[in-house]
């Protein structure tokens, strides 16, 4: 068998590239170089416009080539810090060699013993981390996530008013509105939305055991704590003061479970409509040229939901490893963040090809208000909680004397299927007040909806 040419092993990487790509502009191996090398060219800046150990700042036009060397980062540099590496043996060192080379072709080889100055690698990885997970979160990740919700809101509005029988424990209970359904799960990932918006960025820059050691050997005079601070703030970052030789990764950790968290609440969305199309509440409605079933030509399988929810579960899984694994660290530092955290873009990506499954998904089905309408008339039996809880008030306002309505309406409705012609003669029979009477008597489970149109106008508030 002849062998095939390379293939990518993940999916990700292969067929859901199209979808999941500009995760890869930031958390990828090229994205996390790139960052990396941004943090020094970055320090440079910073320790020149310091004029530290006599250096002057740099000028406008030299300022700008350096940092054109990020701005124009691509494929040839990619290449040339693999060829680093593979000398190296050692990322951030490749990293070093790289800006060292480019500050050679500019002319600034007076500033070169600058570059990584009084750095350990994790000083520049923990920075370029935050960079890439905070840009992946606001450009990439949060867009998708309000898109689906966004649409979600939409249609929570447009169908506000559509009654529906509800389900709990699976089984018929007091009707909703379809509306109201959808508003519940747009109120649940708004919440969980602006905690994810309000994540702090942490950086640190304090050396090979966040001592300051070296630095202070280099220069006992100057405020090392200050420059550090004044150079993770620069970079949009919140400083931490307090650190082994890396960042303790609590923000990242408390980022991924607000995540995880919007995964789940997504996770139930899809399990409930996938739920809803086999009830026949949502039609599918058929794509042109697409085929549902190899054999079954009449099939609109639900795959939007049932691939946003595999992949919902995979990202969710990556990030409980990531949240809970990246908190530990040997003593003052042990490399099992390395490996894990190169899987970042792996749990973001899984979760943002599940929101492209679900914003397609839920363009792609239609209400069968008949089917709803159907199944509230043949389930009558739900007004019985109606109809037993009036009698209490009607007993409490001494309008009536029925002992333990809950009761009478159990024997009348449990495991029994009642209709309307039965409720209206067991309502007119009651021992109750003509007013009560009436209202029962007018009641239909397609109205007895409660406020569930009016909740929605909670969304706005």
């Amino acid at each position: 068998m002849t062998p095939l040419p390379p293939q990518p092993i993940s999916p990700l990487d292969g067929r859901y590239f199209p979808v999941v790509h500009t995760v890869g502009e930031h958390l990828s191996e090229a994205g996390l170089n790139r960052a990396r090398v941004r943090i020094e060219v970055e320090w440079l800046v910073f320790l020149t416009d310091h004029a530290m150990f006599a250096t002057s700042p740099l000028s406008i036009d030299d300022r700008a080539a350096l940092r054109a060397v990020v701005d124009d980062f691509g494929q040839a540099a990619i290449d040339e810090l693999a060829g680093l590496e593979a000398t190296t043996r050692h990322d951030v060192k490749a990293v070093e060699y790289f800006v060292r080379a480019r500050l050679s072709e500019l002319g600034l080889d007076a500033i070169a013993e600058l570059t990584h100055f009084a750095c350990t690698s994790e000083d520049v990885n923990n920075l370029a981390y935050a960079l890439t997970i905070r840009d992946t979160v606001q450009d990439v990740w949060l867009p998708a996530a309000r898109a689906v919700t966004d649409a979600l809101r939409t249609r929570a509005v447009e169908l506000r008013a559509v009654p529906m029988l509800a389900h709990t424990h699976g089984q018929p209970a007091t009707p909703t509105t379809l509306g109201k359904e959808l508003a519940v799960v747009v109120h649940r990932l708004e919440r969980v939305l602006a905690q994810v918006e309000d994540t702090e960025y942490l950086g640190k820059f304090s050396g090979a055991t966040g001592t300051f050691s070296a630095h202070l050997a280099a220069d006992p005079e100057a405020d090392w704590p200050a420059l550090s601070r004044a150079f993770v703030e620069s970079l949009g970052l919140v400083w931490n003061p307090l650190t082994t030789q890396i960042e303790s990764h609590d923000w990242q950790a408390e980022l991924y479970d607000r995540v995880r968290h919007a995964n789940r609440i997504l996770h139930n969305l899809a399990t409930d409509v996938w739920t809803y199309i086999s009830m026949g509440y949502f039609t599918q409605i058929p794509v042109a040229g697409a085929t549902g079933s190899s054999t079954m030509p009449h099939k609109i399988n639900p795959i939007r939901f049932e691939n946003a929810e595999a992949n919902l579960e995979l990202s969710t899984a990556v990030f409980s490893t990531l949240s809970e694994t990246l908190v530990t660290s040997r003593m003052q530092r042990d490399l099992t963040d390395s490996t894990t955290q190169r899987n970042i873009g792996v749990a973001f990506a899984h979760s943002l090809l599940a929101l492209d499954n679900l914003r397609r998904g839920l363009g792609e089905i239609a209400v069968a208000e008949g089917r709803l309408a159907a199944d509230l008339d043949g389930n009558w039996e739900v007004l019985a909680e109606a109809i037993q809880t009036v009698i209490r008030a009607e007993v409490t306002a001494g309008r009536s004397e029925i002992e333990d309505p809950y009761a009478l309406l159990k024997e009348l409705t449990r495991g029994r299927r009642v209709g309307r012609e039965d409720l209206v003669a067991f309502v007119n029979g009651l021992d109750i007040s003509d007013g009560a009477k009436a209202r029962l008597a007018a009641l239909t489970p397609a109205t007895y909806t409660g406020l569930a149109d009016e909740l929605v106008g909670f969304l706005d508030s």
